[in-house]
């Protein structure tokens, strides 16, 4: 890896910074790279570590280089800390030399706060009503506020794991100047779900089906299916996939409607002896994801498989997706914390997780290093607890 490129993280144990410096081939720790000082009155100062005894190049330790801030929330800080700590990381590049600072948060911070209560706070794919104004009347347009708070503290690109929102999609490449990036795990899932016996033709089983299960998941799902479709075409798995639109009306905090698309190519009664396979961007209670596989259930699917790439593990979710109408979970660790046992609970019985720190890497070399091709294939670790019946297949090597 070159010297003109350092990776750091919010601090310094953070393992998800730790293994994309890694995997870039970082030598260095990056505990020795910068020294993470809190004082007395609880103030944070990081200081980027150089020689002691030179005593003329003050200020431009970091001249010409390109700095790295990966940000995960993880560990004792909160995002509020965290996100200081970027400010004030970034910051330390910038007056100390740094050409650029790229900040690299897998779930972006304040996304969403993505409007506010002005017409002018945000842009979205639907027409906003009076109800959605007051939803945010005496909030603050907090995701704008970050997009400033950033690119004044002396960020020039951020990178982030499918972020859902077109209103911070849009104010975030404004503000960064088209160095915005979104990146999308579909090819990812498609790999996985290809290279592994859950699309293998089974006794039971009449093809795989994709489903969005509302609008708002649908362009991701298509991509999705379409990266699916390619790979099974490639590899002669079965039957060709198909593709399920579901769509949600709510009525409350926890009480939503579900049913087919009109635009919907399958119906439920396409679901019939099918593996479906669910794909959202992300999971904060459980509660409309259940609804959707229980219908599916209902409508006679072999298995259903959850993939969803934010997994916000809380109390409520793990008992939700306890809920026997899902069969496996598929997630990433752009939340490090899915990683602990403990967080996933009961889920651990039917939860894989896809670290995605190789593919972040492959990324980061292709963009800052020149890197003609990835570094990592696959680009993506497998994860999986022992209680889980696949993990055999992981210890054997058949994942991944």
């Amino acid at each position: 890896m070159t010297p003109n490129v350092v990776v750091v993280g919010c601090v310094s144990d953070d393992p998800f910074a730790i293994d994309v410096a890694h995997f870039l081939g970082q030598q260095w720790e990056i505990s020795d790279l910068v020294s993470y000082k809190q004082f007395a009155n609880s103030e944070f100062c990081p200081r980027f570590i150089s020689d002691e005894q030179d005593l003329i190049h003050s200020g431009d330790s970091l001249a010409g280089r390109t700095v790295v801030i990966i940000s995960t929330c993880c560990g004792e800080h909160t995002r509020n800390s965290r996100a200081m700590r970027t400010f004030l990381l970034t910051r330390a590049a910038k007056d100390n030399g740094a050409a650029r600072v790229v900040l690299v948060e897998p779930d972006l911070f304040y996304s969403a706060q993505d409007r506010g209560p002005r017409p002018e706070h945000g842009e979205v794919s639907f027409g906003r009503e009076a109800r959605d104004y007051k939803k945010f009347d005496g909030q603050p347009f907090s995701s704008r506020l970050y997009a400033d708070l950033l690119a004044t503290s002396g960020v020039d690109e951020v990178v982030t794991v499918h972020n859902h929102s077109i209103s911070v999609q849009r104010l975030f490449d404004r503000q960064f100047g088209g160095r915005f990036f979104n990146l999308s795990p579909a090819s990812l899932y498609a790999h996985y779900l290809t290279q592994n016996e859950i699309l293998r033709p089974h006794p039971g089983s009449e093809g795989l089906l994709v489903c969005a299960p509302d609008k708002g998941a649908t362009p991701f799902v298509r991509e999705v299916f379409e990266e699916v479709r390619s790979r099974t075409g490639r590899l002669l798995i079965g039957a060709e996939p198909d593709l399920l639109i579901m769509s949600k009306e709510r009525s409350g905090e926890r009480s939503v409607a579900i049913e087919t698309s009109p635009d919907s190519p399958c119906t439920l009664a396409d679901v019939k002896h099918r593996d479906v396979v669910v794909v959202d961007d992300m999971v904060r209670t459980g509660s409309t994801i259940v609804k959707c596989c229980r219908l599916l259930k209902e409508a006679g699917a072999n298995r259903v498989i959850f993939v969803v790439t934010h997994f916000y593990s809380s109390d409520e979710v793990k008992e939700n997706l306890s809920d026997r109408s899902i069969d496996e979970i598929i997630t990433t660790n752009t939340l490090p914390t899915i990683l602990n046992r403990d967080m996933q609970g009961r889920l651990r019985r039917k939860m894989l997780v896809l670290k995605i720190e190789k593919w972040i890497a492959n990324v980061l070399h292709q963009e800052y290093l020149g890197g003609p091709a990835p570094l990592h294939r696959p680009p993506y670790t497998v994860d999986i607890s022992s209680k889980n019946p696949r993990w055999r297949d992981v210890r054997g090597g058949g994942l991944g």
